[in-house]
């Protein structure tokens, strides 16, 4: 007997083509479309080419990075000091790659109208390649509304920052030909409550703002320890004030900034995340002292819409992948994406990611136009609203994404792992959800003329019946102010889900609005997958799915 004719033992069939390679952008038509609504429409090449790399290169390398996490190096070999954390090259090709297409810089570097949107469309991109690296990307720019509060640093921080050349040694900010930002506020007493804050500073000199301080205490989370400047705050006679902190002095000494360990998380493991210690770190005050809380704000808020951002991207590859492995696998003679129920649950899915979008871009507009009040307050609220709804939804749907790709999706040589893995810090991270919704409130209550652009945004619900209803509910639940912390969640989430109803009803694509309306709005399942009758479920599929192979 020939044993060699056993070597093979069957042909592998019925499994879906490779996505390696796609262009993420060319096969995310709602992406296409919503960018362009919210007047990115001259980027368009821009975000394509981004795509490309995105779906080729770059999810590669997120592969890797994933692979090999960050590893702190103490000491050298000599046995000095140096508190150095070491990447793989993956994650500074990462890095790299989105430094020098603008994604820390476009909006500040180019502001026309578009610019947010544009931007945020390539960090969606961008985010479903590889989450973590989206950090010091988000930091950086998020960083230079803060930074321009104080001239004199911003004079020599902001050419650095905005510059799209990604420099990764470890040298003083004179030397280096482009800069990350980082942020430390959280210690270990107080976590959201940074006004319990116990690092103290020391004035070098003359006191005030622009001027030298030594900063004495620690930062339970310190994220991207290897910046080169970080945002963080201290206790002055005066209450918490802003400080930015670098991680080298002006004479290229390293300053006395020291990291403890690093963070072993959940997910998010390309990035790293630290606990330091400052033992008398050489830092300058930003804004007006014992207002570090309003300064800081300023790099929070545009961090918020950046979780928005990510768990957008998140939802978006957990639904291109489930998609496309319904398209191309069959069960009892049938490709999945045929068959009734599994058509509810991925129109269902393709109707959560792109409400997501939507609400995601729409804050975009609302960013390249602060200049316009009703624009300006929209985006003060909708910060909260969106970071809420959005970062809360994701976990939940890219477990069902997995669902439908059954063991496929559960083993670490899909992505799906990593995407549920990573959905949980964008919750969390710059205020949990709680935090959120108790600033719902707060924006609503105490700023002139939130909660009347919030009502003028949904108008009358737009010709459908069950969204004027749903908005006149709201305003009788906003009328009730008994117990209303206790019900913030319910207000916030009734909040989001209004504004996504109304932007898709805007759109004008009736099997989306409608699809999306008759299940938020109605009384369906508590789990995806539970669409009424009369969704053009066909439609949704066809509208998410990737079309290759």
């Amino acid at each position: 007997m020939n044993l060699h004719q056993f070597a093979e033992t069957h042909e592998v069939t019925n499994q879906p083509p490779s996505l390696d390679g796609v262009n993420l952008y060319r096969v995310d038509l709602p992406l296409q479309e919503w960018s362009q609504r919210y007047g990115a429409g001259w980027a368009q090449s821009r975000i394509d080419a981004y795509g490309a790399l995105a779906g080729g290169p770059l999810m590669a390398a997120g592969f890797l990075a994933n692979e090999n996490k960050p590893v702190f190096v103490s000491h050298d070999r000599y046995g000095r000091r140096i508190d150095l954390v070491e990447f793989h090259p993956a994650y500074h090709e990462l890095m790299r790659t989105a430094v020098e297409h603008g994604i820390p810089s476009l909006p500040w570097t180019d502001p026309q109208p578009g610019a947010h949107v544009a931007r945020a469309a390539m960090s969606y991109l961008h985010s479903q390649a590889e989450a973590g690296s989206g950090c010091p990307l988000t930091m950086t720019f998020a960083s230079v509304p803060a930074m321009k509060i104080q001239p004199d640093l911003a004079d020599i921080w902001l050419p650095k920052i905005l510059a799209t050349q990604y420099d990764p040694r470890n040298v003083g900010i004179n030397h280096k030909g482009g800069a990350t930002i980082g942020m430390a506020m959280t210690e270990k007493q107080c976590g959201t409550d940074v006004r319990a804050n116990t690092t103290r500073d020391n004035p070098v000199g003359s006191p005030g703002p622009g001027q030298a301080y030594e900063l004495v205490g620690h930062k339970w989370f310190c994220s991207a320890p290897m910046c080169d400047g970080f945002l963080t705050l201290a206790q002055t006679e005066k209450g918490l004030t802003c400080f930015l902190l670098p991680r080298h002095r002006p004479d290229d000494t390293r300053n006395e900034f020291y990291i403890q360990r690093l963070k072993n998380k959940l997910g998010n493991w390309s990035n790293a995340s630290s606990e330091v210690e400052f033992r008398g770190a050489l830092a300058w005050m930003i804004g007006e002292e014992g207002r570090g809380v309003p300064t800081i704000i300023e790099m929070v808020a545009m961090t918020r819409f950046d979780c928005m951002v990510g768990s957008s991207a998140l939802m978006r590859q957990a639904l291109t992948q489930a998609a496309h492995h319904c398209a191309h696998r069959s069960v009892g003679g049938r490709v999945l994406s045929e068959q009734p129920l599994m058509q509810n649950v991925l129109a269902d899915l393709a109707l959560e990611s792109e409400a997501a979008l939507a609400l995601t871009l729409r804050m975009g507009r609302a960013l390249d136009h602060l200049q316009d009040s009703q624009e300006g307050r929209f985006a003060r609220l909708v910060t909260a609203v969106g970071k809420y709804w959005i970062c809360k939804r994701a976990p939940a749907m890219i477990n069902e994404a997995a669902e439908c790709m059954g063991g496929a999706g559960y083993v670490e040589d899909s992505i799906l792992p990593r995407l549920y893995r990573e959905a949980p810090v964008n919750s969390t991270w710059e205020g949990s959800g709680n935090v959120q919704c108790l600033d719902v409130l707060r924006a609503l209550s105490k700023e002139p003329g939130v909660l009347d652009a919030l009502f003028d945004e949904l108008g009358d619900g737009h010709g459908d019946k069950r969204l004027a209803g749903h908005i006149e509910q709201l305003k009788r639940a906003f009328n009730d102010t008994s117990d209303i912390q206790y019900r913030a969640r319910q207000l916030t989430e009734d909040i989001a889900i209004a504004l996504q109803a109304k932007l898709l009803l805007e759109a004008g694509n009736a099997s989306v609005s409608d699809g999306f309306i008759s299940s938020r709005l109605g009384s369906t399942g508590a789990v995806y997958g539970a669409l009424p009758r009369g969704v053009d479920v066909a439609a949704l599929v066809a509208r998410s799915s990737p079309h290759v192979g």
